[in-house]
């Protein structure tokens, strides 16, 4: 027990002897961070104090001409003095105050501090770079306005070569141009005695001045040519042909107030005398692209008028056409309406049919008021062609529509004048049938004739019958008269097709008993069968007879119905 309990307290030792030690590498690891994150903002306040504002700012001394360049100076010195004497004195303190903060192990005091220090760094590095680009501006003003002014130099050459090879385009406005030249001339001569003064407060608001001036001069030399053709020659050679070609289209009665042309044309005259009076002042702001889009909207004018000379064409057409329709459809539908009552009594109209009928009457007139409404609109030139054409192609889908639901219903009317002839056709029809069949049964003279078949018979006369009695009614129920016809014929075909059955069966029969008679004397059953077979003809039952001939006869000579078959086929 003793041995374990040494153990446990010797672990339990090392234990806090490790943690001891890890804490300590730690702390270590911290103090060590925080004390370079210190030391290298004390190398940035250090590039800070030593930045070389001082000797920029002596070289300016130099140029102290004017009061503008001392006023100018002593400000730059006292921000510099402000820097120096306040704010790098106030980063070393703050220094000062991080590494006591970092000596007493106050950590999150010290995570503080370095954050304001570096913030204040920030600021005192932002202020030194804007102080010494102000004072270098002024310092370094010769050599890079020299060089600006070179360049502008030969830019103003160029534009001034352009001109003089151009001067013809400019016309009346070449002499403002010259002139605007003359004050970038002087501008540049101006440049000069600045420099020979050692103004340089001025130059850079100068340099800027006379780089404004040229690009201004070089849209005057790029657009005003342009500017001075479109305003001076080939808009108002556009203007006078668009208002010819309005002229002759609105007396030839093309609907064009909806264009407004002639108050544009005046707008568009405004417009130019506007640009061409600010050009003499060489301001030329969106002049340019003003003249365009009042170039455009003239092409489009054409275009415009172009659209409705070939829209007119087409809705003259349109109009022939409708015109034409709704004449014979009104012509159809007087005369279907002045004729229904006669319809009405020849047949049994529906009250859908009705119904249809005067729903496209109704349709029918209120597409003859909206064309008229149309024509008046077209004779007094209140819409464009392209306007009247949308609504001329829609009474045109209409009157479609119209004329298909038209032609369902006489199609109706149509079909029951037709399924009316054709039941009197096949009224004759199924009468010749039935006679056909009385008479094939007469050529031959049957002993007896069955009572189904007399009843059978007796049907198909009595639908006959029906036939008739449908076909006199006054209005005709077609429907009912189909069924009638189809029941008739059904019924005669059933006669015609038994009598020619029963009329071969029967023959058929006398033929096989006659053959088998030569048998009658071999065999007393043979006799028996035949003289059964004999009764059943004489009570009718022809078919019973046959099948109990060619049954008994079959077993004196075998294959005897393909014999009897062949010579009835050759007799028949």
């Amino acid at each position: 027990m003793d041995g374990i309990a040494l153990m446990i307290i010797t672990l339990t030792i090392v234990a806090i002897i490790l943690i001891v030690v890890v804490l300590n590498l730690l702390q270590s690891s911290k103090n060590k961070k925080m004390k370079n994150l210190i030391n290298n903002l004390e190398v940035e306040k250090n590039v800070l104090d030593s930045s070389p504002i001082i000797p920029e700012l002596a070289k300016v001394e130099s140029y102290l001409k004017s009061e503008k360049m001392e006023v100018m100076y002593n400000n730059w010195k006292e921000r510099l003095e402000n820097i120096k004497n306040f704010q790098i004195p106030r980063i070393t303190d703050m220094i000062i105050e991080a590494e006591y903060s970092l000596s007493q192990m106050d950590y999150k005091s010290t995570m503080y501090k370095i954050a304001k220090l570096e913030m204040e760094i920030y600021k005192v590095r932002t202020n030194s770079e804007f102080l010494l680009k102000e004072i270098k501006d002024i310092t370094n003003s010769e050599e890079k306005n020299r060089a600006l002014i070179t360049k502008l130099k030969a830019h103003y050459r160029e534009l001034y070569q352009k001109f003089n090879n151009e001067k013809e385009s400019y016309g009346d406005y070449a002499d403002a141009v010259l002139k605007q030249f003359e004050i970038i001339a002087k501008s540049f001569e101006k440049f000069e005695l600045i420099m020979e003064n050692n103004d340089y407060a001025e130059v850079s608001d100068l340099v800027s001045a006379i780089s404004d001036m040229l690009k201004h001069m070089e849209v005057i030399i790029t657009e005003m040519p342009s500017i001075i053709l479109m305003a001076t020659s080939i808009l108002p050679k556009k203007i006078i042909e668009i208002s010819e070609t309005y002229q002759q289209l609105s007396d030839k009665g093309f609907p064009l107030d909806y264009l407004n042309v002639e108050y544009n044309i005046d707008e568009a005259y405004k417009k130019i005398d506007d640009i061409l009076e600010r050009a003499k002042n060489l301001d030329l702001e969106d002049s340019l692209v003003e003249l365009k889009v009042l170039h455009e909207y003239f092409e489009n004018l054409f275009a415009d008028f172009e659209k409705e000379q070939v829209t007119k064409n087409v809705y003259d057409e349109a109009n022939d056409k409708l015109q034409s329709k709704l004449s014979k459809i009104n012509d159809l539908l007087t005369e279907i309406f002045s004729s229904i009552d006669d319809v009405k009594n020849l047949y049994d109209l529906s009250d859908e049919n009705m119904e249809e009928l005067n729903n496209i009457k109704n349709d029918f007139d209120a597409l003859n008021e909206d064309y008229n409404v149309l024509i008046s609109h077209t004779n007094n030139n209140a819409f464009a062609y392209s306007k009247l054409t949308k609504e001329i192609e829609n009474l045109i889908v209409r009157l479609a529509n119209i004329e298909s639901r038209l032609d369902v219903v006489l199609d109706q009317i149509g079909s029951m004048r037709e399924d009316e002839v054709r039941a009197r056709q096949q009224l004759e029809e199924i009468r010749l049938i039935l006679k056909d069949s009385k008479n094939y049964l007469r050529q031959y003279n049957l002993p007896t004739i069955p009572k189904s078949y007399f009843v059978e018979l007796s049907e198909a006369q009595a639908a006959i019958k029906e036939i008739v009695k449908e076909l006199s009614k006054k209005p005709i129920t077609i429907d009912v008269l189909n069924t009638r016809v189809d029941t008739a014929r059904d019924l005669v075909l059933k006669i015609y097709s038994r009598t020619k059955e029963m009329i071969k069966s029967a023959k058929f029969a006398e033929m096989a008993i006659v053959y088998g008679n030569r048998y009658r004397s071999n065999t007393v059953e043979l006799d028996k069968r035949l003289t059964y077979s004999e009764t059943l003809f004489n009570k009718g039952d022809y078919k019973k007879s046959l099948e109990l001939t060619i049954e008994t006869l079959n077993k004196v000579e075998p294959d005897i119905y393909n014999k009897l078959s062949s010579l009835y086929e050759i007799e028949r």
